[in-house]
């Protein structure tokens, strides 16, 4: 049975999408937007030895399966079209295969993982996130290249959900909205104090000092986003007020803060050590203090916070784990915290991811030469899934303001917000 026939045995005859394999066979619909290419009988191999969706990540990273088309709309289809596959057609696709010899050869050749593949990805809960192990995901995922996420990223530099204003609104736009949003929220006035952790490229830091008038420490434990950060501040003289260290926030020795900022690190400290991360958090500010928490999560609960065999896990962020935002507002209540407000901005991330979508296929052929075709196409297909993952509700992103009373039990919060929209 060729591949083509192995395909339309699966999706249908008449699939929206046109597929073709290296033994020449064809299927679906010739000339459509989408195209399925696949190089090698190999390809095989990883489909059927890897878990779930695994094996088709790691057949198109190493280029054995091509997408021609755009990646979000050629998701979007396959997940419609082949919505119906039961567990016994994949069955008797699997029989299908083994009858062909070439095939069959294939399957029978276990390969290992592309090379983008996160090597240390798979240990036992009570290993992970240690200061060192913390210290090698992060790098795994941002000392790949500043050149590179500045092509993704564009001018912000700010690797977090954005927040649209307007429907118009460009990305730059909704990444200082976000940024100010955040200060509004956790009240920021000149002569204050920042801490910022997981700070990135230092976008908070920076917006807090210019913008507000504040002293800001931001740290991270990638060593070529806090020397980008560095360089940014000096240059736009800001090395006053602005700094961002290279370092685990766990050693942040400074204290009274005025305000706490987390933007994009909840998702790194795993759940087991959330309660110990909101009680170091509330011991760095002062009373009438306030933190904001601003993280992706799970819609609820029930599912596990990490898949250690999901191509997230293996490819993009080695050890993050997502919990319900209900489960992350009891930890900052235990930890002392008065949650004051709390909203969820999934549409606004689905829309940045398109933004960063659109910014890698501009700078494409750019970015393959800076860090190679496949991790390049990691992240083609992480940032387009993830479209479809806030889009559906498979995934969330929830702001939390928290506040440390003063000894009167005072929040010092205003009777109405005040940060608006």
């Amino acid at each position: 049975m060729t591949l083509a026939r192995v395909f339309e045995r699966l999706a249908g005859a008449g699939a929206p999408v046109e597929f073709t394999a290296y033994d020449g066979s064809r299927a679906g619909v010739p000339g459509a937007d989408i195209r399925f290419d696949v190089r090698s009988p190999y390809a095989v191999s990883y489909l059927v030895h890897s878990p779930g969706a695994l094996g088709l990540a790691r057949a198109y990273v190493s280029g054995m399966i091509d997408v021609s088309g755009d990646m979000y709309t050629a998701l979007s289809t396959m997940q419609q079209v082949l919505s119906d596959v039961t567990p016994r057609d994949k069955l008797r696709v699997i029989a299908a295969v083994a009858r062909d010899p070439l095939l069959r050869g294939a399957v029978t050749r276990r390969l290992d993982p592309p090379p983008q593949e996160a090597p240390f990805s798979r240990v036992p809960d009570w290993l992970r996130h240690s200061k060192k192990r913390d210290a090698k995901a992060i790098s795994h995922h941002y000392d790949v290249s500043n050149t590179f996420y500045e092509w993704v990223l564009g001018p912000s530099m700010a690797y977090t959900c954005a927040c649209y204003p307007e429907e118009h609104s460009t990305l730059e736009e909704a990444q200082f909205h976000k940024h100010d949003l955040v200060a509004k929220k956790i009240g920021l006035k000149p002569g204050m104090r920042l801490l910022d952790v997981g700070c990135g490229w230092g976008g908070m830091v920076m917006h807090a000092a210019k913008e507000y008038g504040v002293k800001a420490l931001g740290v991270t434990l990638s060593k070529q986003q806090a020397e980008w950060a560095q360089k940014a501040i000096a240059d736009r003289g800001l090395s006053d007020l602005a700094e961002v260290r290279h370092m685990d926030y766990r050693d942040v020795a400074e204290t009274d803060f005025d305000a706490v900022s987390s933007i994009g690190l909840t998702e790194h400290i795993g759940k087991a050590n959330l309660p110990a991360y909101f009680s170091f958090l509330y011991g760095k500010l002062k009373p009438g203090g306030r933190m904001l928490n601003h993280t992706i999560t799970r819609p609820d609960n029930r599912a596990p916070a990490m898949k250690q065999d999901g191509f997230i896990n293996r490819y993009v962020f080695p050890d993050g784990e997502l919990e319900g935002p209900g489960y992350i507002q009891m930890q900052m209540n235990d930890a002392g915290f008065e949650i004051r407000h709390q909203e969820n901005l999934r549409e606004h991330y689905a829309r940045t991811l398109k933004g960063w979508c659109d910014n890698l296929e501009d700078h494409w052929d750019e970015a393959v030469a800076e860090v190679g075709e496949g991790t390049a196409r990691v992240w083609k297909v992480y940032m387009a899934g993830c479209i479809l993952g806030f889009e559906q509700n498979w995934i969330q992103l929830h702001q939390t303001l928290g506040v440390k009373l003063d000894d009167n039990n005072n929040a010092r919060m205003p009777l109405r917000p005040d940060w608006g929209v």
